[in-house]
């Protein structure tokens, strides 16, 4: 017979109170636009809590000592130069990474959310394609009318291509995303129904990259004046 081994709080041990405040973050999708933006929901929670010394009989991996995040002061200079110098709105927080176009800014999660720089950068890079979209840039358009249709495919394929060009103009070597999967079957539809898509998504996707390399002249005559 096999028995469960279950985690237990010693006798006599007293917990202590605490209250969690935190916020929730809901999606909402415009109807109209297909965008997709974030809104932030605070709550509190009250619990009795434990130190991990007052149980017996947790797993391993809970008396082990946690794992640093990654530490801000390990961003790449030169790929931080290049972002910053696109002016582009870049705001930090939550745990999704999107471009609003409607209100003409980057969201990225927080730095040190990223398992390295390298994926923090190709992620910016990926919005930063997508930031060239807007009428004000190169003014890009494949018809999208809602989340998830040929219009919307396409310009993540471009977005997706960009990111890989600047990656390697910045000599960074991101590891596969976890999204990549859920982008290629968007991307098979559209690829199926024309076979150029791909040469036309490269297109646009050097563009938009050589846009931002012009950027970076502009922001270098800006500091010289």
């Amino acid at each position: 017979m096999r028995f469960e081994r279950r985690a237990y709080v010693r006798k006599g041990e007293r917990g202590s109170p605490v209250v969690f405040a935190s916020k929730t973050t809901r999606t909402e999708t415009d109807a109209t636009t297909g965008e997709e933006s974030e809104r932030d929901i605070p709550f509190l929670k009250g619990y009795t809590v434990f130190n991990v010394e007052q149980v017996e009989g947790l797993p391993p991996q809970y008396y082990a000592t946690a794992t640093p995040v990654l530490d801000p002061l390990q961003r790449i200079a030169h790929a931080e130069t290049f972002f910053t110098a696109t002016c582009a709105s870049i705001k930090h927080g939550g745990i999704r990474a999107y471009y609003n176009v409607s209100q003409d800014f980057i969201q990225l999660p927080p730095f040190e959310a990223f398992r390295d720089p390298e994926s923090y950068y190709a992620t910016l890079a990926h919005e930063a394609t997508h930031w060239t979209r807007h009428e004000t840039r190169l003014t890009r358009d494949f018809g999208r009318k809602r989340w998830g249709d040929e219009g919307y495919a396409m310009e993540e394929l471009v977005a997706e291509l960009g990111s890989a060009f600047l990656s390697s103009d910045l000599n960074l070597t991101p590891d596969v995303r976890p999204d990549h999967a859920a982008y290629i079957g968007s991307w098979i539809k559209v690829l199926q129904n024309d076979r150029r898509a791909i040469f036309t998504a490269a297109a646009h996707a050097q563009r938009a990259a050589d846009f931002l390399h012009g950027l970076q002249a502009h922001q270098e005559i800006a500091e010289a004046a």
